[in-house]
């Protein structure tokens, strides 16, 4: 939130580009090595979690076996709405919004919330 108690501003477009920025900093041999996922943004999560800034929903490269084949793909999801409340300048959003997708995209990975906490990406 802002000094003044307002949420920051900013249109899902441009949200939507900071997502897209941060994807384009993942190193590119992360990258190659993604399997059947997808990106989206959101505005809110859903109300039983208002304060959530990104989901990872699938099977992470981990678990995979044999089995997997024509499965839809894994969903990751940036929430737009709370990380823009939790920020108070367009830096800590860029910021934010970098650390949740690596977050999401290391679940994507199989790393664990205790591992990335660990990391520094909790």
């Amino acid at each position: 939130m802002t000094d003044n108690g307002r949420v920051l501003e900013m249109t899902r477009e441009e949200f939507e580009e900071l997502v897209g920025e941060a994807l384009d900093r993942i190193p590119p041999e992360l990258t190659r090595l993604m399997d059947n996922v997808a990106v989206f943004v959101e505005d809110e999560p859903a109300a039983d979690d208002p304060e959530l800034l990104g989901l990872y929903e699938g099977t992470p490269l981990t678990d995979r076996g044999e089995w997997y084949a024509g499965v839809l793909p894994d969903r990751i999801t940036i929430y737009r709405g709370p990380t823009l409340r939790m920020c108070a300048t367009r830096e800590e959003v860029v910021a934010e919004t970098e650390v949740t997708v690596v977050h999401e995209i290391a679940h994507h990975f199989g790393i664990d919330d205790e591992r990335l906490h660990a990391l520094g990406y909790g």
